[in-house]
């Protein structure tokens, strides 16, 4: 069992609360990501739970007991950082099954276990090579059999992958993924790389300024944003916002007036006519097939990144804002000219002047 529960937990530095109010339920299993801007409070709440930060009000339950005050070699948890921390004149065997040996289990079991772990890792080929033999990839799954070896009920990852070039980021999130799926501990991931939290993630929880914004799976925080904060948090490239005025709401319908132009919405929103509000579509929702959708507005294209199986349009609608736009394969667009913006009216999201979904 792996389940964690936070309730109305507090850690404050004198007068300066890092993590106001948090409550949170992990299941056991789960994969969950921790994510958010540097300074939001993830790294910080990732110590609450591990133990290694006192907590100053609330409540951390694991498996139901309340473990709030007790020492982090009584949690059952085990702490991989973004340093790899790894003893530079032992060999990867010796570094794996340290924690072992400072246990005090005897050298049988260590080995046996330490084998087990590299089985897992495929380290078995460098047992016997030193840290500064391997590469960072390696030097990181090193690090994560350690945590292995002391068969926690949940594993911590403190941006593991920061100090990884982008192809061994790629690597290792399928390597971290594939050993949720082997072994099925709880594992709480800490990241501000959104890319990340959006392919590894069961669950993701979304901080800032130490408030969990939204927590739920990856999809549904795609799709169904809390706030124009999750909103423009969650995707890549961005969601594009424009300013916009509602013109009326009826029972089925609403509309509104955004980028020059006036648009229709198949859905009713808690506004009513002159709010203003702000209008939110994703990139890769934008087309300039006509047909596809409703017309959203006459762009002007600034930029076009062709990225081989993506074409990005950067451009600017006739009142002055940006607009992206993520067109499929290869299209040719020439820098000044003229693309009409369509839309899926299903796909657009709308945020009152408090930034919540409406």
């Amino acid at each position: 069992m792996g389940s964690i529960q936070l309730q109305h937990v507090n850690k404050s530095f004198g007068a300066h609360a890092v993590i106001p109010d948090a409550s949170l339920e992990i299941r056991d299993g789960e994969f969950v990501v921790f994510v958010g801007p540097s300074g939001c409070g993830k790294s910080t709440l990732l110590r609450l739970i591990a133990g290694l930060e006192d907590t100053t009000s609330g409540q951390i339950l694991l498996d139901g007991q309340d473990m709030t005050a007790a020492p982090p070699a009584k949690r059952q948890l085990a702490m991989v950082f973004q340093s790899y921390a790894l003893y530079p004149h032992m060999t990867v065997a010796q570094n794996i099954g340290f924690p072992l040996k400072m246990a005090g289990m005897d050298k049988g079991a260590i080995d046996a276990k330490v084998k087990e772990a590299a089985s897992v890792l495929n380290l078995t080929n460098y047992l016997d090579r030193r840290p500064r033999n391997l590469s960072g990839g390696q030097r990181q799954r090193v690090a994560i059999g350690r945590a292995i070896v002391r068969e926690p009920k949940i594993f911590l990852f403190d941006e593991p992958l920061s100090n990884l070039d982008a192809e061994l980021r790629v690597q290792m999130r399928v390597e971290i993924a594939k050993l949720h799926n082997d072994l099925g501990n709880t594992m709480i991931y800490v990241t501000h790389d959104q890319v990340e939290a959006m392919t590894m993630a069961d669950k993701i929880v979304v901080l800032r300024a130490g408030v969990i914004e939204q927590a739920g799976a990856p999809l549904e925080l795609y799709n169904n944003p809390r706030n124009l904060f999750v909103a423009g948090f969650i995707g890549s490239p961005k969601m594009n916002f424009l300013t916009a005025s509602i013109e009326g709401v009826d029972g089925s319908s609403s509309r509104l007036k955004t980028a020059g132009d006036s648009l229709t919405l198949p859905r009713a929103v808690a506004a009513t006519a002159g709010d203003a509000v702000t209008f939110g579509v994703r990139p890769e929702h934008i087309t300039n097939t006509q047909g596809q959708g409703i017309k959203l507005a006459d762009v002007k294209v600034d930029l076009v990144e062709n990225l081989g199986g993506q074409t990005l349009l950067y451009t600017t609608t006739a009142d002055g804002q940006t607009l992206t736009i993520v067109l499929e394969g290869q299209r040719e667009a020439a820098l000044g000219s003229s693309v009409t913006a369509y839309i899926d009216p299903a796909r657009i999201h709308l945020f009152n002047a408090a930034g919540a979904a409406i």
